[in-house]
């Protein structure tokens, strides 16, 4: 449905492109002749039939394999969830292209998790949740629709791949890597059976190169190669990277060596050419039809490979099973954060600590009396913050004190605190420095309500912003998943020699979390724990923060 010109579209098709971008339509569907729609439109300005109606519609065309999705933005967030639901009861893959990433939403939050959170990731987040496969670009967008179309179903393991380029093969390998494409290593009885194919000197590895001298028989090798390859019980797909000829020509011999792979194993196979250049082949486009695609670009091919496998892996998971909250402490506290209007890092850390969430608890003073008091039953070494209303990054104004040995040392602090922030104050015992600097939080966003920040805290929050965002409620591997996606993961299952982390306690504190996110989600609009603290023995809260909601 549109208002151009377009090729024509020879029903029916099995792929859907649901675009808010006139050109984010055209550009795909009047030029791609590889992809067969069943149902294209560009949903304009929506003032009567909105992205998520287009969305609901087709996925109840009994034709539609798999939805693309050109998103700016979701006017109607609890239809895009809904349908999103419907997509996953009938194994239909979504796969979008989100533009608009803004900073916006990150830069109007009090906290560090609402401000790692941001409008973008809370989009991630989403489509985590719901198996919504991502990508980047509109060759991206094109590349995938074109893979999920074949009808044949991803199996388990990863990526084999069939090369006549020793030096093409490298790339590949490197850009693997770069984009977490897992490859198959190969089991001991493909290798054999490679070694007796191969050219002298050859190796038998995945990526394979096994062109070697060519010679006339040297399209039968490539072709019982790519076979032996996808054959072995860890490769769920496999491709032929060969690059087209002049003219952009399709070579016909590379087709067979699919035919058969897939004949033998009725596992996805792709012939993969790094780039397509000017010129083009009717081939390509009727053998991507026959379910024998032609992808040109190796980046945009990995990135479907990896939404295929990714969406696999979706299909496979278990639903989340999490406990529910202890009902009269969160009635309980939700009238008592109700009575505040700022609550102090004290009353915070008291309320995540008694629904499960292991937190250091401080005392409140405000004169040198209750000070040494408190310090007398809390004992050094010990740590003073201001607690003055309003201030909601200590550091920043100079109201944290740590590592305070002896009460010589605390007055003169508390002193001088006093003197520019006011005597109220709070103490709490110093905390070893072993483990690493985690975070949780709560965000709420405008469009899809509370969110959950995991990932690494302290100074790595502010500089690095290595963090996931989650959709709660959610259970441990939910969260397992989300540190395993982060850059600095190794950090927590001892690299060189370190001792293992205790994740699953940090995980469970996660999870205690995201339900006090939905349930009191009428109350809270952000909450920080940065630093929780995880060590071998367990994670603990250091810091806490909660902004609360506007109460009518």
């Amino acid at each position: 449905a549109g208002g151009f010109d377009t090729r024509d579209h020879p029903f029916p098709g099995n792929v859907t492109l649901i675009s808010q971008s006139g050109a984010g339509m055209s550009g795909i569907v009047d030029c791609e002749e590889r992809i067969q729609f069943n149902f294209a439109v560009s949903s304009g300005y929506e003032l009567t039939v909105s992205m998520e109606d287009y969305l609901d519609y087709a996925l109840d065309l009994p034709e539609t394999r798999v939805v693309g999705l050109f998103l700016e933005t979701s006017r109607y967030p609890n239809k895009l969830i809904q349908a999103f639901k419907k997509a996953n009861q009938r194994n239909i893959p979504i796969v979008v292209l989100k533009v608009g990433r803004t900073n916006l939403a990150a830069e109007l939050a009090v906290s560090h998790s609402g401000a790692l959170a941001g409008n973008d990731k809370c989009y991630d987040a989403l489509f985590h949740n719901y198996g919504v496969q991502r990508v980047e670009d509109m060759d991206q967008l094109a590349a995938t629709l074109i893979m999920f179309a074949q009808t044949n179903l991803t199996a388990a393991g990863g990526l084999v791949c069939l090369h006549d380029s020793g030096g093409q093969r490298q790339l590949i390998i490197d850009l693997a890597d770069r984009l977490s494409v897992h490859l198959t290593d190969l089991q001991n009885t493909t290798l054999n059976q490679l070694e007796r194919l191969l050219d002298p000197g050859l190796p038998a590895v995945n990526p394979l190169d096994g062109w070697g001298a060519g010679g006339t028989d040297a399209p039968i090798k490539m072709a019982a190669c790519f076979t032996t390859l996808l054959m072995d019980s860890g490769a769920a797909l496999g491709a032929v990277f060969h690059d087209r000829g002049p003219n952009s020509k399709v070579y016909e011999p590379y087709l067979d060596y699919l035919y058969q792979a897939q004949s033998a194993t009725g596992k996805p196979v792709f012939l993969v050419a790094n780039r397509q250049g000017s010129g083009s082949d009717q081939l390509a486009i009727t053998s991507t039809h026959q379910g024998f695609p032609v992808i040109d670009g190796a980046t945009q091919f990995l990135v479907g490979a990896r939404c295929l496998l990714n969406y696999r892996d979706f299909q496979l998971r278990e639903p989340s099973q999490v406990d529910n909250l202890d009902q009269d402490k969160c009635e309980y506290w939700r009238a008592r954060l109700r009575s505040e209007n700022r609550v102090s890092e004290t009353l915070a850390s008291q309320c995540l600590a008694d629904l499960g969430i292991p937190m250091l608890q401080s005392v409140l003073v405000s004169n040198q009396d209750e000070l040494q008091s408190a310090a007398a039953t809390v004992g050094f070494p010990l740590v003073l913050k201001t607690a003055k209303l309003g201030i909601d990054h200590k550091s920043n104004v100079g109201g944290v004190f740590l590592n305070i040995l002896n009460e010589s040392q605390l007055l003169g602090a508390y002193i001088d605190m006093t003197e520019r922030l006011g005597p109220q104050a709070m103490i709490a015992p110093m905390v070893n420095s072993d483990g690493i600097e985690m975070i949780l939080g709560i965000s709420r966003d405008d469009q899809f309500g509370p969110t959950v920040v995991v990932g690494f805290g302290g100074m790595y929050a502010e500089v690095l912003a290595d963090v996931s965002v989650l959709m709660p409620p959610f259970d441990s591997a939910t969260v397992k998943r989300a540190l395993q996606s982060l850059a600095m993961y190794e950090l927590l299952v001892g690299p060189r020699g370190a001792s293992k982390l205790a994740i699953d306690s940090y995980c469970e504190a996660a999870v205690t979390l995201s339900l006090f996110a939905v349930v009191l989600a009428d109350t809270m609009v952000e909450v920080d724990i940065n630093p929780i603290k995880l060590s071998v023995d367990g994670c603990l809260g250091l810091d806490a923060m909660m902004v609360l909601s506007e109460q009518d």
